[in-house]
């Protein structure tokens, strides 16, 4: 007779998981609502969402047990209490943005909340995790979730964008399947703190084995952080999904990304590993630099902001190299910086999605020529889309424009003077497309005066949202040194 199995609940650590599931019972509660009721507004369904994700955001900075959860799968140290933050705070005012005047069928389905729940339950997983099988759940239960709500947009772009984000993703999915089976047969465990401590007592040895792994692994997280040569797909997603849904694309995925890539790349970057340090510089300096040329030329406001936040992400993957306390600091100072500007401007295109057949351009929703002389019609909307645009260029005393100098300061104080260099001259060159539409809002005459056609989509929830961008975005001086001086403790509270 086999003996029972025992479970040691000690080392389950069920509080641990408490975010994870109060997210995931909010998903399932929305279709169990549905189910008993099928004609509710859109409206509880947000007021529902975001209570359960002001509860498990509540959950997360609350929680005060062992760092080791689920067996020691889960980690739940400062990086991921802030990357916690970040997902959960970017998704409540994220989801506002349903509340709009004009009617879009996706937000009429209570699966749409359901998916966005799950969605950041898999974020969640992925930034609290330590143990590689369980980040990849994380991974995918996000990105399958993410890939349905783009489709549910109901337009040929946005099935076009999702079939291309589906396909990337699967492709990334392999590449990060592939790294997770090199890594176990080289150190026998899923688990980066084994991993790491089995390859230093090897000094990464077999070279070819882990070479192997690492090149995969920047694959496929080069595939979700969007950086060069992986980014192909990012302009197209985000001109088929929403300009909500594009700005939530974004900023959340992207910190997930990066807590995955800190964790995995500081056992190469603290043991001094010369190759992945210049593969990772490498990839940075390309990534900030080419997308930035690329967004020069673009005429959409809305593929130029994609570009844009390829070149942030960039920026932000410098910190991972440098991969000092002060860098990562920087990297999720910037990062919340960059959460409000970056939403605050494509909520302003999502205010103005209408498109008015024989004005504007063809095939864009938010061509330049749309914006031309805004400043006379729509005042306060011109001058805050000029200063998201702004702080966005790094502009001071705009909120990015201290993400940016922590960010480079960081790499002075390292030894990065050549990476210091080139983050600021790409700075310099952001400036050019930012002042374009700049330009065309104050100096360009307009083509078209009817501002219910730029309000169309407008809504208190809207205009709070917006609000709340803009205050953080010019009022950023008040609360940086306060912000990083709770950043850098949580990040040195998980030794990195």
């Amino acid at each position: 007779m086999l003996d029972p199995i025992s479970i040691d609940y000690a080392a389950l650590n069920l509080p641990s998981l408490i975010p994870m599931i109060i997210i995931v019972l909010g998903g399932l509660a929305i279709l169990v609502i549905d189910l008993v009721k099928s004609d509710l507004s859109k409206s509880f369904y947000v007021m529902v969402s975001e209570l359960f994700i002001l509860v498990a955001l509540g959950a997360a900075f609350g929680y005060t047990g062992s760092e080791r959860g689920f067996f020691d799968a889960l980690l739940v140290d400062g990086i991921a209490k802030l990357g916690e933050g970040i997902i959960l705070i970017a998704s409540a005012l994220f989801i506002p943005l349903a509340l709009t005047s004009k009617r879009f069928h996706e937000f009429s389905y209570p699966e749409f909340f359901a998916l966005f729940l799950f969605m950041i339950a898999g974020f969640v997983f992925m930034v609290t995790s330590d143990n590689l099988i369980l980040i990849f759940v994380g991974l995918e239960t996000s990105s399958l979730s993410l890939y349905t709500l783009i489709a549910m947009h109901n337009r040929q772009k946005s099935f076009e964008a999702a079939i291309k984000y589906f396909t990337m993703g699967a492709l990334a999915a392999g590449f990060f399947v592939f790294s997770i089976l090199i890594f176990y047969a080289l150190t026998g465990s899923v688990e980066l703190h084994k991993i790491k401590e089995v390859l230093i007592a090897r000094e990464f040895q077999p070279i070819l084995g882990v070479v192997a792994g690492v090149v995969f692994m920047i694959a496929a997280l080069g595939f979700k952080l969007s950086m060069v040569p992986f980014q192909t797909w990012v302009p197209d997603v985000y001109e088929g999904a929403s300009a909500a849904l594009a700005g939530y694309m974004s900023i959340v995925p992207k910190i997930a990304g990066f807590v995955v890539a800190m964790r995995m790349f500081e056992i190469f970057v603290h043991a001094d590993i010369v190759w992945v340090q210049q593969i990772l510089w490498i990839v940075a300096v390309v990534t900030m630099t080419a997308t930035n040329i690329m967004a020069l030329v673009q005429e959409s406001v809305k593929r130029m902001l994609a570009y844009s936040s390829i070149s942030h992400a960039g920026f932000a993957m410098s910190a991972i190299l440098i991969g000092t306390t002060q860098a990562n600091s920087a990297l999720f100072l910037y990062w919340i910086l960059f959460t409000f500007t970056n939403l605050g401007a494509f909520t302003m295109l999502w205010v103005s999605r209408h498109k008015k057949k024989g004005v504007w351009h063809s095939r864009y929703d938010h061509p330049y020529e749309k914006f031309s002389g805004m400043v006379k019609f729509m005042p306060v909307n011109a001058v805050i889309m000029g200063m998201f645009m702004l702080s966005l260029a790094g502009v001071p005393p705009f909120s990015l424009f201290w993400g940016k100098l922590y960010l480079m300061s960081s790499a002075i104080n390292s030894g990065f003077i050549i990476l210091a260099l080139i983050m600021a001259l790409n700075s310099a060159i952001s400036v050019y497309y930012y002042l374009k539409l700049i330009v065309y809002m104050f100096l360009r005459e307009p083509l078209e005066v009817d501002t219910t056609i730029y309000m169309k989509n407008t809504s208190t929830p809207l205009k709070t949202i917006i609000g709340f961008a803009a205050f953080m975005t010019l009022m950023a001086t008040i609360f940086v040194s306060p912000l990083l001086h709770i950043i850098t403790e949580y990040v040195k509270s998980s030794g990195f």
